[in-house]
């Protein structure tokens, strides 16, 4: 179902260009750059997941989080501009097939203030070890291209659960594998 937090949106499997999410609610600026918006359940998760790292010392930022069919269409006409097609395809979705379009999605930030560093930075070994704790999972991890699509990228999380995230991490699988796996 299309508002079902384990929606698979992927190369394969897209949505509507009209798509919007109706509980999307503004993350609090405190753990997001700017005025970024989730759906509630994974709003409400990853600002835990926040005020737990910030606790401990670590500085968690979303980035990015939902986008409008729109905004996905210029942002990959932009990479496919700059990177060319065949690089802009494995790092940026066809509008309709982006992640973020559901509202469950986040790109993160560390300390060191640039998100294509953040696997440089002291928070992504704390979200990679505990974002499962709050229902985030790293979307697309090192060496699963071939199952992703998506060349790794340690920003990347995923809101699925906490039932899923958990059988994800401990099982090393991505969200293609965990939902094969259920059916």
């Amino acid at each position: 179902m299309i508002n079902d937090t384990l929606i698979l949106v992927n190369k394969e499997n897209g949505l509507p260009s009209s798509y919007i999410p109706t509980d999307l609610e503004l993350i609090d600026h405190k753990f997001a750059y700017d005025n970024k918006y989730l759906r509630k359940e994974a709003r409400h998760s990853i600002e835990k997941l926040g005020s737990d790292a910030l606790s401990l010392g670590y500085k968690i930022v979303v980035v990015s989080a939902f986008r409008d069919y729109k905004y996905q269409h210029d942002l990959h006409h932009e990479y496919i501009k700059v990177k060319g097609l065949e690089d802009a395809q494995l790092c940026s979705a066809r509008p309709g097939y982006s992640e973020h379009q559901t509202g469950l999605a986040i790109d993160a930030m560390g300390s060191n203030n640039d998100y294509n560093l953040f696997e440089d930075s002291i928070e992504f070994k704390w979200m990679k070890n505990n974002a499962h704790k709050y229902g985030f999972i790293l979307r697309y991890p090192k060496d699963k291209t071939n199952i992703t699509g998506y060349k790794y990228e340690p920003w990347h999380y995923r809101y699925v659960g906490l039932k899923a995230a958990l059988d994800i991490y401990k099982n090393d699988l991505t969200l293609e594998e965990y939902i094969k796996k259920q059916t």
